[in-house]
Order: C-alpha cells, then sequence, then structure tokens
C-alpha cells in the first residue's frame, strides 16, 4: 500500500479541519491532484486541491456551518474554495464531461471516483489520497510516476480534443516531471491535433510556456517541441536553442533559479519587433514586455572593462545589467568566471550620486528652462565618461565644460 504518511502537508491542521467538515454523513472527500504527485517525488507541495461527492450547495452549507468561507470559484464546474486562516482549498465535485469544444467543457455531478479520474489529463495528475494519506489509483499512476512518465489517460487524442491546452501542458509536464523521451503515443496524437492550437486564448498559452520554461529541465523539452513543429508554432520563429541550454547551464552553476522570461529572451527576441511579435501572440503582461524591450537593445560582454561596466551599471540598473550579461553569456558562451565576475561587479558596485545640481549652473548665470535641462544632462554624460568624480573641484570642471559646450 502506497501512503503519503509523514507528507509535511498533510500534518496542517487546517487540511486536517477542512476534511473533518466534508467528510461524513454520506459524504466522502479526498485529497487530488499536484498534492499527491508532489508529495510522492518528494517536491515541495505549493497548493492542495480536493475532490468530495458532496454536490457543490452542500459543500458550501457545511463549510459555512463550521464557521468556514466559502467561495464559489467555479460553481459551474463544481467547485468552491474553502478557506480557513487565510488557507484556501478547492474542493471540486466529482463528475463526468458532457461536452466539449477544446477549451471549454460541459460536466455532470456525479459519485463515481473512476470516471472523475478519468476525465483528467495525464495519470500521474489523477491519484487520490485519503485523510489518512494511502494512496489511490484508479488509472496507472503510481507506475507512471515511478518511470517518470507522462501519460495521458486513455485515448491521448480524445484527451488532447476535450482541452487542447493539453498539448502545452504535455510538454510542461515532461519538462517538470519526465525523463527520457517524450511518450510516443502522447507525442503522435499532439501533433494529429496541433491545429486545435489556434483556438486558445493568449493567455492560456502564455501560462503553459511560461511555466514550461521555467522547469529547470526545460532546454531539451523546447528542442522537442522544436523537432515537432510546435515551437515556431507558438512562438511565431525560430528558437535560439543551444543559447537556451546554456543560459540553464549558467544559472545551475551560478546557483539561479529559471528565469522564465529571460528564457524566452535568450529562445526568441533578437529585435525590438520580436519582443513586439511575442506581446502579441502571448498577451504578454507590460513589464514582461519590457523585459523584452530592453534584452533586445543588445547584450554585455562579460569581459568589459570595469569603467566601461560601471557606466552601464550607471545607465541600467542592476536587474538589467545582470540581464545583458547573462543574455551575452547565453548566446557567445563565454567562460563561466567571466559572468561571474561581471555580476558580482554589478553585486558589489553602489552607484553614486551625481554631485551637479542646478543650482550650480544658476549661480553662473544660466536661467532656468530648455538650456539648463541640456547643461545637466551634458554634465551628467561627462561626469559618468570620467568615471563618476566627486568633490567641489570636479563639480566646477564639469559645470564649467557643460557650459562651454553649449
Amino acid at each position: 500500500m502506497t501512503t503519503l504518511q509523514g507528507a509535511p502537508f498533510l500534518a496542517d491542521p487546517r487540511l486536517a479541519r477542512v476534511l473533518e467538515v466534508l467528510n461524513g454523513a454520506g459524504e466522502e472527500t479526498r485529497i487530488v491532484g499536484g498534492a499527491v504527485r508532489n508529495a510522492l517525488l518528494c517536491v515541495p507541495v505549493k497548493e492542495v486541491d480536493l475532490a468530495t461527492t458532496a454536490h457543490p450547495d452542500e459543500t458550501t452549507r457545511r463549510a459555512e456551518a463550521a464557521g468556514l468561507k466559502a467561495v464559489p470559484t467555479g460553481i459551474a464546474h463544481g467547485t468552491v474554495t474553502v478557506v480557513i486562516d487565510g488557507a484556501p482549498f478547492e474542493v471540486t465535485t466529482l463528475r463526468e464531461d458532457v461536452e466539449t469544444d477544446g477549451r471549454h467543457a460541459v460536466v455532470r455531478f456525479g459519485r463515481d471516483w473512476l470516471h472523475d479520474a478519468q476525465r483528467r489529463d495525464f495519470t500521474m495528475n489523477a491519484l487520490f489520497a485519503t485523510p489518512d494519506g494511502t494512496v489511490i489509483d484508479l488509472v496507472g499512476g503510481l507506475a507512471d510516476l515511478d518511470a517518470r512518465k507522462v501519460r495521458f489517460i486513455g485515448d491521448p487524442e480524445r484527451r488532447i480534443r476535450e482541452d487542447y491546452l493539453r498539448i502545452l501542458r504535455l510538454f510542461r509536464f515532461h519538462a517538470t516531471y519526465g525523463t527520457g523521451p517524450l511518450d510516443a503515443a502522447a507525442l503522435t496524437a499532439a501533433i494529429r491535433c496541433r491545429a486545435g492550437l489556434s483556438g486558445l486564448s493568449r493567455e492560456r498559452v502564455r501560462a503553459e510556456m511560461l511555466k514550461l520554461l521555467a522547469a529547470p529541465d526545460a532546454p531539451p523539452t523546447v528542442e522537442a517541441m522544436s523537432d515537432a513543429g510546435f515551437l515556431t508554432r507558438v512562438l511565431g520563429g525560430v528558437g535560439d536553442l543551444p543559447g537556451l541550454r546554456r543560459l540553464a547551464g549558467l544559472e545551475r552553476a551560478l546557483g539561479h533559479a529559471p528565469d522564465p522570461v529571460l528564457r524566452l529572451a535568450v529562445l526568441a527576441v533578437r529585435v525590438a519587433e520580436d519582443a513586439d511579435r511575442l506581446r502579441e501572440r502571448l498577451r504578454l503582461t507590460n513589464d514582461e514586455h519590457r523585459r523584452l524591450l530592453s534584452l533586445a537593445e543588445g547584450a554585455i560582454a562579460a569581459d568589459m572593462a570595469p569603467r566601461a561596466a560601471h557606466a552601464l551599471l550607471y545607465r541600467l540598473g542592476r536587474t538589467t545589467f545582470a540581464d545583458r550579461v547573462l543574455l551575452g553569456a547565453a548566446r557567445k558562451d563565454v567562460p563561466l568566471r567571466n559572468a561571474q565576475a561581471a555580476l558580482a561587479l554589478a553585486e558589489g558596485w553602489e552607484p553614486p550620486v551625481f554631485p551637479v545640481r542646478a543650482a550650480h549652473f544658476l549661480e553662473r548665470g544660466l536661467k532656468p528652462g530648455p538650456d539648463l535641462g541640456a547643461a545637466l544632462a551634458r554634465a551628467e554624460v561627462a561626469w559618468i565618461a570620467a568615471g563618476f568624480p566627486q568633490g567641489e573641484e570636479a563639480v566646477a570642471e564639469l559645470v564649467k565644460g557643460a557650459m562651454e559646450r553649449a
């Protein structure tokens, strides 16, 4: 018998209380999906979802009777979020698909655990656990989990046609939990159904792609996507696969967490138009688009002279400077020590304060207005080029030079 006993999340008294409230009197509630999968893989459990025989109305009634908050987050699909001491637990009634169109499903609530398991995507995501931690496997998920094999439940093509996003989820889950090549039947079905990707919302595609790129071992899976023709379909361009591999290696060597937006930039952004195209195709956030635009301006050589590096640091800031150093290192395959040195320089450097003020020019007779702003800008450019000098003498020289160049 497989059990989750000893899993940290199972000892949470808030979870125990929710299960106590929802179980009994003819109803049964189990832990389902990612929490069970991750606990068995000794991967951190970030959220706990529950499946129940209780109708959503009954889930709400029981929660509120126990003094818990019940939020109807997805009533049409049987989901009520029960909140206890600030912790949310999604509780979904057992269900079967009545009708699907590749994006949305009409469901019928039921009480059959096997039917509920069979409507899910992958075998490793259809594992249940009872409140005491006993794992219940109705679709062969334990064997696939042991083999690190991401396999669709039942007929892969049918599962995909229920929701075409499952094509991208196949690659994302393989990058996160799988080993070796993709499941052959799953990949064949994905290729047959690839036209269905065009009907998905850009927001859903963005979420899956960024989650895929955030997987530590994303590069081999992205290469498989490219070989199967999906990368160009999703991104609208050819990806820099060697660059992505080098960036992932740099992140591991430097102890950095995978950065999905930086990985996207290395993979697919060379010029500003690439960033604009990705914003539209993936419905990127404004911050993500701005970051890609900044990276499109060019990489930074990791072995540049300290004075030039300091000038760029002052202009770009630490975060953008580090982004461009890593971009350059990934694109040009520079030695790790060079990238480490450039990043250490950025981390240890405190940006100086520009010592020249408007008052310095006003004292010399310059009037407020555009000329004053231009003089300050010229002085700052000269100050950066001179290596950020400080002191009254330096200020006087900068002000004098800026006025002479007016």
